[in-house]
């Protein structure tokens, strides 16, 4: 969610036994509900911070390169980490980007809030403007985007980014633009619909609502539509955090960032257990040389773990 609109070995869980145990990292906490979170979570995993003093980062992306890509929303940049160079400054202004992916062409795909648009950024690096209306009126403030097989983007629109009076639909919607440059309005009945992940066979698509506080899933119609709405996890909590970005592993295991750190669910919607960065997480997002490490975009620092899965797509 952007900032415009605007956390081993140890305590063993007596109702579970020792195989939920909660586990204390340099930089963070493990903490267990089932025990298949052990099965996902090394018991000894590090929550590693590589980077901070950040203003509000998002939008995490590994390139097959060997470098990690993620915005920093009131700076205007988005930035490049990778594991010998440390952070530079891959784009300023960025359009105060949030939610990033790559295109089957390795191309960089941007949500950016202050421009009110999808972007793609060329191999000369000319920016491309992908969607920034629909039926003549502007979106709200795009927010985060996940790329399909077919190269179909889909992507969200909260009003996150813009004042109250500058929305100009009248809804939070949802959208699909094809390969051939059709914007398709998917859903619109979410209120503030924020990070979306496919199933690992794309037949199903997980988005989040922040006020809601909720995932639903929806099936995937061959044409690319979106069917069969209905309610996957119930992520209320009191706690500081809401429901925002989001990624899926290679088992179907879904990774929501939320109150307190990563939620994982399993594919039926069961909280598993949560990775609690030091810092409230706002997006994730797979990477390393064998797709396992989870980066974690968390308030003004970069944080990373090594995990037993891959990221979907890998």
């Amino acid at each position: 969610m952007a900032l415009l609109g605007w956390l081993c070995g140890g305590l063993v869980l007596a109702a579970l036994g020792a195989a939920l145990a909660e586990g204390e990292g340099p930089a963070g906490h493990l903490k267990a509900l089932q025990p298949q979170f052990w099965e996902l979570v090394p018991k000894d995993a590090r929550i590693e911070k590589l980077a901070g003093d950040f203003k509000f980062t998002e939008g995490p992306i590994w390139h097959p390169d060997g470098y990690l890509l993620f915005s920093d929303i009131p700076a205007n940049q988005i930035k490049k980490w990778s594991p010998s160079g440390g952070v530079t400054t891959l784009r300023e202004p960025s359009g105060n980007s949030n939610g990033l992916t790559l295109d089957r062409q390795r191309r960089l795909i941007a949500c950016e809030h202050s421009n009110r648009r999808v972007s793609r950024t060329e191999a000369d690096g000319k920016v491309t403007v992908l969607a920034e209306r629909y039926e003549g009126k502007r979106l709200n403030s795009p927010n985060d985007v996940v790329v399909r097989s077919d190269g179909a983007i889909y992507f969200t629109d909260p009003p996150y980014g813009i004042r109250p009076e500058e929305a100009e639909l009248g809804f939070n919607g949802v959208y699909r633009l094809s390969s051939d440059g059709k914007l398709t309005l998917l859903i619109k009945d979410f209120d503030r619909p924020n990070g979306l992940a496919f199933s690992p066979d794309e037949k199903r698509l997980y988005i989040d609502d922040s006020q809601r506080q909720h995932i639903r899933v929806f099936d995937v119609a061959p044409d690319g539509s979106l069917t069969n709405g209905r309610l996957f996890a119930d992520m209320k909590s009191d706690g500081d955090g809401v429901p925002d970005g989001m990624k899926v592993d290679a088992r179907g295991n879904v990774y929501c960032t939320g109150a307190g750190g990563v939620w994982v669910f399993d594919p039926k919607g069961a909280h598993l257990g949560t990775i609690q960065p030091p810092e409230v997480p706002a997006n994730c997002g797979w990477g390393g040389h064998d797709g396992q490490t989870l980066y974690i975009t968390a308030r003004t620092g970069l944080y990373r773990v090594h995990l037993k899965v891959a990221g979907a797509g890998r």
